[in-house]
């Protein structure tokens, strides 16, 4: 666990990390693994366990049942915030947020949806949150663990 606090809000890549079998999963399975316990307070917009589960079964290799039933079960946790809005204005703040960040959609939306939820700390595996100065950014993997996953996924 790092240094930074929550609230904590889930990118797409550390929930579908989590439910991997890859070498390097151990970082993003603890924070899930905190979630669904409580430990941290965790925000996870429902449309994160869509892009999950497109992860999961176009490039991890699960099939679509498996990773529906993986996500459902995720699913099952009581403890976590479930993001289940999409406002208008959340929807226009993301995609305003990605056109100055020069980010994805997705990323603009989640970026949006940590504001608008007080997150203190966005969890991801990748760099383009740190370009947002409203919260933190903990990108869960090492150089080398990145080196790893790739490696894992034939890249």
């Amino acid at each position: 666990m790092s240094e930074t606090s929550g609230p904590y809000l889930f990118d797409v890549g550390v929930i579908a990390l989590a439910h991997t079998e890859t070498p390097v999963r151990a970082s993003a399975l603890s924070y899930v693994r905190d979630a669904i316990t409580g430990d941290i307070d965790a925000i996870v917009p429902y449309p994160a366990l869509f892009g999950a589960h497109t992860v999961l079964t176009t490039y991890y290799g699960h099939s679509n049942t498996d990773a529906s039933r993986l996500l459902e079960n995720f699913m099952d946790a009581k403890r976590i915030h479930w993001y289940d809005e999409m406002p208008d204005e959340v929807v226009r703040g993301g995609l305003s947020r990605s056109r100055d960040a020069n980010v994805n959609g997705w990323d603009g939306y989640y970026a949006q949806v940590a504001i608008d939820e007080g997150v203190n700390t966005v969890l991801t595996i990748d760099y383009d949150f740190e370009q947002f100065d409203a919260f933190d950014t903990e990108v869960i993997l090492s150089p080398d663990e990145f080196s790893e996953l790739n490696r894992f996924l034939g890249e």
